[in-house]
């Protein structure tokens, strides 16, 4: 199996430059906002944090391409970098500390769905002071530095009625048509709660929290997620049950309550 160990090294030179550039403008008065053309907002910091990455991958790693929120596809090859310089804007945007850098490489792999692979995922949550990171083959960890860290583990809960379930909102399942699947497992597990983000997937890998899902989502936001948690122990798919990041939607489970996970979100009335 290839060792990933100077990649993830890498990775977290890279979360390092981000938190740096992302504290340094969180909660500033002076923030500067734009409406991208999804509607959505992206600050300076946004920008500036993927530029940066962008720029120590191009010293670093010349040969890898790069995907990136803000500036999209740059370079091809085997090898792809994929950023989300902060997941959870609109929580920096209003001063709430509950916001990511997502960083992860992908490599090719033609016989896998989507024909990429997440093999490195760095979370970083400055604000929050955590972070959380995984390699191919080599578990998923948290903590402060990669010599002082501890290894995470998916829970052992196996019925949905005493699982704890995190989600974002609840717009997108009613725009899907879901809606009603999703209120039939809330009803049904122990505890729910809208922690939003890259926050329910990395619960998920801690097992504070047993299961979660997403109804929309882009390639950026998933695919450091989704190695995390596998590498936990944990089950990461589509709705549509595809393994990895590639369905434009997410479902994280301990593994062992994935398919009655599905089996609600899949409901239709």
């Amino acid at each position: 199996m290839p060792d990933y160990h100077d990649d993830l090294r890498l990775a977290h030179v890279l979360a390092d430059t981000a938190d740096a550039a992302t504290m340094e403008r969180f909660k500033a008065l002076d923030l500067k906002v734009e409406t991208k053309p999804d509607m959505t907002p992206v600050t300076e910091a946004d920008k500036k944090a993927e530029e940066l990455i962008r720029g120590q991958l191009g010293r670093g790693r010349p040969r890898d391409a790069i995907l990136g929120e803000e500036y999209g596809l740059e370079g091809t090859g085997p090898r792809r970098w994929v950023i989300d310089p902060i997941d959870g804007t609109k929580n920096y945007v209003r001063g709430v500390p509950v916001w990511a850098t997502l960083i992860s490489l992908m490599e090719a792999a033609p016989e896998e769905e989507g024909g990429w692979r997440p093999v490195v995922g760095v979370v970083s949550a400055p604000a929050i002071a955590r972070r959380w990171w995984a390699a191919k083959g080599a578990g998923a960890y948290t903590g402060r530095s990669l010599s002082s860290a501890t290894r995470l583990r998916v829970s052992e809960v196996s019925r949905v009625q005493d699982a704890s379930f995190a989600y974002s909102s609840l717009s997108g399942w009613e725009a899907q048509g879901r809606l009603d699947g999703f209120l039939d497992l809330t009803r049904t597990c122990w505890r729910t709660r809208g922690y939003g983000d890259f926050w329910p997937y990395m619960m998920v890998a801690e097992g504070s929290v047993d299961i979660c899902a997403e109804p929309e989502l882009s390639l950026w936001d998933m695919a450091a997620n989704a190695i995390i948690v596998t590498e936990a122990g944990g089950n990461f798919t589509g709705l549509d049950g595809r393994p990895g990041p590639h369905s434009g939607n997410a479902a994280a489970s301990n593994s062992l309550l994935h398919d009655e996970l599905l089996g609600y979100l899949n409901q239709r009335y």
